[in-house]
């Protein structure tokens, strides 16, 4: 197997013993390339020549904004409209990951070890079973991505957390948890700028929902974690199904703390259920329009503001290195 290791080394949790560590013990076990990023968009550049130059696996020694780079590059503008012919995932890389990141959202959902080493040692085995898994992405706009995506607050939150690190401040949890605070009642008391468009249910068309304060849209679930707590806004999304939404039409304090104490509840298999809460999963398409710009992410990564932003899922898109037994509907 001819594999492209690509390396972060930026990335919050890998360190340069660790990396080599991470190498050498793939060299073992296939014919590899190693190569390292240098700028944002780098780990793109380099996944897109991995597949024009024919190689079986890309692997991502790095945090969720690396992969979604890979992704994005191995993928490029093909399918990048619904029903558009597309490349066979067969003959494309596959992706595998080593977490290096902060929160490693994706790695997790994958069941990968969150250690690099041990992470290293899981992937060696999964190969040696010839355990890959094709699963489903999204797309929001110009961008592919793997497991969440949103506008408004956690657009804005991971915004101002990207602030913090350009000035040198690491991404830790409780750093986190107080810029996603203060960003909160920074934004508690203006008017709602949103509407989220879902297809209308039985019939063409769409049906408009208005008075949103903020949306999610996920591709898995968990959508996030908070340290070690999952946080779930839709547990009937995976990675073999449609996306789902979660979008509030309330910013009165304490409703969402009820809400974010649903999403954080690991008895609450159904996930949160409130009034202010509009929760809809299996969706091909969701639209959200802004009546002034908003700032939007996709997994992690805040892609700039927006006014109007279609987010649709590609079923059986790319083929990763995974065992997901506890997913069914994933293949």
């Amino acid at each position: 197997m001819r594999a492209l290791l690509i390396v972060n080394p930026n990335a919050t949790a890998i360190t340069p013993a660790g990396r080599d560590l991470v190498a050498m013990a793939l060299h073992a076990n296939m014919d590899l390339v190693e190569a390292q990023t240098e700028r944002r968009g780098h780990a793109g550049d380099l996944a897109r020549q991995a597949r024009t130059d024919g190689f079986d696996l890309v692997i991502v020694h790095g945090g969720d904004g690396t992969v979604n780079e890979v992704i994005n590059g191995i993928l490029g503008e093909e399918g990048a409209h619904p029903g558009e012919p597309v490349t066979d995932p067969e003959h494309l890389p596959a992706v595998a990951v080593i977490p290096g990141g902060s929160a490693n959202v994706f790695a997790r959902s994958l069941a990968v070890p969150r250690d690099p080493l041990q992470a290293t040692v899981h992937l060696s085995d999964l190969l040696e079973r010839n355990t890959f898994r094709t699963i489903g992405l999204g797309r929001a706009g110009s961008r592919w991505f793997l497991f969440n995506a949103g506008v408004g607050l956690d657009a804005a939150v991971i915004a101002n957390m990207e602030t913090l690190r350009a000035k040198g401040k690491a991404a830790t949890f409780p750093r986190y948890v107080r810029t996603a605070i203060r960003t909160f009642f920074a934004t508690a008391r203006r008017a709602p700028q949103l509407t989220v468009h879902l297809p209308a249910a039985g019939a063409s068309g769409e049906r408009a929902v208005d008075g949103v304060h903020f949306a999610f849209v996920s591709n898995a679930s968990p959508w996030t974690f908070l340290g070690d707590l999952p946080v779930l806004t839709n547990p009937e999304t995976d990675y073999g199904s449609g996306l789902g939404v979660f979008a509030s039409r309330s910013m009165r304090t304490i409703p969402n703390l009820r809400l974010v104490q649903q999403m954080l509840s690991r008895r609450r298999s159904n996930g949160p259920r409130m009034k202010h809460l509009l929760r809809v999963d299996d969706l091909p398409v969701i639209r959200i329009t802004a009546a002034t710009p908003a700032p939007a992410q996709v997994d992690g990564d805040h892609i700039g503001d927006t006014e109007d932003l279609t987010f649709w899922y590609s079923p059986q898109r790319i083929r990763v290195v995974a065992d997901l037994p506890p997913l069914p509907r994933v293949r």
